[in-house]
C-alpha cells in the first residue's frame, strides 16, 4: 500500500515538471475550492440560530395557613395560635343580659350554676373583645372544663370547693379578688351583675403573671358545609326552666345556629345574636351540695351520651373524659374522635337525671 502511494506521489512530480503552467494552475483552482468551502462551512454555522439558554423556573412556595388551636378559624400570624387562651365566668341571670364579649368567644360551656340558673364558661384565644362580663363566680365543673386548655381563668371568687382547686399553685388564676385592678363596676346595672373586663386589662395581666402561652390539645375541625339531608334544623334544649332553657335555628346560608334562650333571641349587647357554628349538648349526672351553699354538681369525667349539631345535622356521640387535665372527647360509633367544624363552639351539659332533655326536627 506504501509502495502504491510513493508511485502516485512520484507520477504527480513528474508530471508536474513536465507541466509547470498547468500544475499552477490546478493548485490556484484547488486552493480556491478550499477556501471557498471554509467559508461556505463558517456562513452556514453562523445563520444557525443561537441556543436559547434555559430558563430554570422557580416555584414559588406554598402560602403557609395557620389555624386556631381553639376554633380552628383560619389566623394570620402564627403567634396567635401560640396565644394564651383565657377563660371567664359570665353569668347569665336575667338581670346580666344582654351579656356582652360572648358572641367572640371561642368555646363556650354552659351548666347550672345554682337554683337552676345557667353559667357560662367562655373561652378566648384569636378574639380580644374589648368588653366582657357581667363576670361572676367559679363552680367545680367549670375548673375541670377549663383545665386541659392551659387557660388563665378570670372570675370573681367561687364555690369553696371550685376555690380550693384553682388556688392550690396548679391553675392560671387571675381571680378579681386578688387582681381587682383589673376589673370594674359598670354604673348602668345592679350589683352584683355588673363586673365586666377587657381584653386590654386581661392581656396586661397575664402578661404581667407571665403567662404567654397556651399549650393544649383541642378537637380536630374541618371546614364545614351545609349537610345534604338535613335533620336537625331546629333544636329545643331543656337546662332547667323557662328563662334559662335554649333553642336554636339553624341558618344555611351562615351555616350556623341562631340561638334562643328563656323565649327571646340570645344577643351579644355590642355584636348582636349569638350564632355557634356547633351546637353540643353532654348528657350527664347533676347533683346538688351545700358545701359553702347549695351548689349544683356535674358529672364531668368518665364517659356519657353526646349530641353534635352542625351543618343542619345531629350525630349521636359519647364524650369521654379521663381526668380533670385530659380534654374532654367526642367519639363516633367506631370510637374515632369526631370532627367539628370551624368555628364557635357551644356545649350545654344537661342533668339527664334532673329533666335535662333534647329535641329536634
Amino acid at each position: 500500500m506504501h509502495s502504491i502511494h510513493k508511485r502516485t506521489i512520484d507520477r504527480i512530480k513528474r508530471w508536474a515538471k513536465a507541466h509547470p503552467v498547468l500544475s499552477k494552475v490546478v493548485l490556484v483552482i484547488v486552493a480556491t475550492l478550499v477556501v471557498g468551502l471554509i467559508v461556505l462551512l463558517s456562513l452556514i454555522l453562523s445563520a444557525r440560530p443561537a441556543t436559547a439558554p434555559v430558563s430554570k423556573v422557580v416555584e414559588e412556595p406554598e402560602p403557609v395557613i395557620y389555624y386556631s388551636p381553639l376554633t380552628g378559624v383560619e389566623v394570620a400570624k402564627e403567634s396567635t395560635t401560640k396565644a394564651v387562651v383565657t377563660g371567664i365566668m359570665i353569668e347569665n341571670s336575667p338581670e346580666a343580659r344582654p351579656q356582652s364579649g360572648l358572641k367572640q368567644a371561642g368555646v363556650v360551656y354552659e351548666a347550672v350554676a345554682e337554683g337552676g340558673i345557667t353559667r357560662f364558661l367562655a373561652l378566648y384565644q384569636e378574639d380580644k373583645p374589648k368588653l366582657i362580663g357581667p363576670v361572676r363566680s367559679l363552680r367545680t365543673g367549670f375548673v375541670d372544663w377549663v383545665a386541659p386548655f392551659d387557660a388563665s381563668v378570670a372570675h370573681i371568687g367561687g364555690s369553696a370547693r371550685a376555690l380550693q382547686i384553682i388556688r392550690n399553685g396548679t391553675y392560671r388564676d387571675i381571680d378579681q379578688f386578688f387582681n381587682p385592678a383589673y376589673y370594674w363596676r359598670a354604673t348602668d346595672r345592679w350589683a352584683p351583675h355588673n363586673v365586666y373586663t377587657s381584653f386590654d386589662k386581661l392581656n396586661a395581666l397575664n402578661k404581667a403573671k407571665g403567662y404567654k402561652t397556651s399549650k393544649f390539645k383541642s378537637w380536630p375541625r374541618i371546614d364545614g358545609e351545609p349537610g345534604e339531608k338535613r335533620n336537625a334544623t331546629k333544636i329545643n334544649v331543656t337546662v332547667s326552666g323557662t328563662l334559662f332553657n335554649s333553642a336554636y335555628v339553624y341558618d344555611k346560608k351562615m351555616n350556623k345556629y341562631k340561638r334562643s334562650q328563656g323565649g327571646a333571641a340570645h344577643v351579644d349587647r355590642e355584636k348582636g345574636r349569638i350564632t355557634p357554628s356547633v351546637v353540643i349538648v353532654l348528657h350527664t349526672t347533676q347533683t346538688a351540695s351545700s358545701e359553702d351553699g347549695y351548689r349544683e354538681n356535674y358529672k364531668t369525667t368518665g364517659t356519657g351520651k353526646a349530641l353534635i349539631f352542625q351543618g343542619g345535622k345531629v350525630t349521636k356521640a359519647n364524650w369521654k373524659k379521663t381526668s380533670r387535665n385530659s380534654q374532654l372527647q367526642f367519639l363516633d360509633s367506631e370510637n374515632e374522635p369526631m370532627e367539628l367544624f370551624r368555628g364557635q363552639t357551644w356545649i350545654t351539659a344537661i342533668g339527664t337525671n334532673r329533666g335535662g332533655k333534647v329535641t329536634w326536627d
